[in-house]
C-alpha cells in the first residue's frame, strides 16, 4: 500500500520548462549541444577550406566573406562553442579521474568552464576585430 500512496503523490507530468538544474547540469547539456554544433558545423568547415584551397581568387574571395559583420559573428559563436567544448571535455575528462567531485569543486568547476569559454571567446573576438 504505501507504493501506491508514493504514486499518488507524485506529479503526473513533468514541465521541463519548471526544473531549475544546478550550474554543472547546464554545463553539461551546453557541452552536448556545443559537440552537436560542432559535429553539424564540420562539414561547412570542411567545404569553405576546401574553397579557400582552391586558387588565389577563391581564397580572396573567402577572405572578403569573412570580412563582413555577420560572418564574424557566426564565426565567433562557432568559436564559442570550440571553446567552451574544449574546457567542458577538460572538466569531464577531470571528473572522470575523480577529481573535484565533490558539490563545492563541481560548483566551481562549473563557473570556471563558463567563464573560461566566454574569455577565450571575448579574446579571439578582438584578435578578429
Amino acid at each position: 500500500m504505501p507504493a501506491n500512496i508514493e504514486a499518488a503523490r507524485r506529479p503526473k507530468y513533468l514541465n521541463p520548462l519548471r526544473v531549475r538544474l544546478p550550474l554543472p547540469g547546464i554545463i553539461s547539456i551546453l557541452h552536448r549541444v556545443s559537440g552537436a554544433l560542432l559535429f553539424l558545423a564540420l562539414p561547412l568547415m570542411l567545404y569553405a577550406f576546401q574553397q579557400s584551397l582552391a586558387s588565389p581568387a577563391a581564397f580572396a574571395a573567402f577572405k572578403t566573406a569573412l570580412g563582413h559583420w555577420y560572418s564574424k559573428m557566426a564565426l565567433l559563436a562557432l568559436l564559442w562553442t570550440y571553446f567552451h567544448h574544449l574546457c567542458a571535455g577538460l572538466r569531464h575528462l577531470a571528473l572522470d579521474l575523480h577529481i573535484g567531485v565533490d558539490l563545492r569543486s563541481a560548483r566551481r568547476s562549473a563557473r570556471l568552464t563558463l567563464v573560461t569559454g566566454i574569455a577565450l571567446t571575448v579574446l579571439a573576438a578582438v584578435l578578429l576585430w
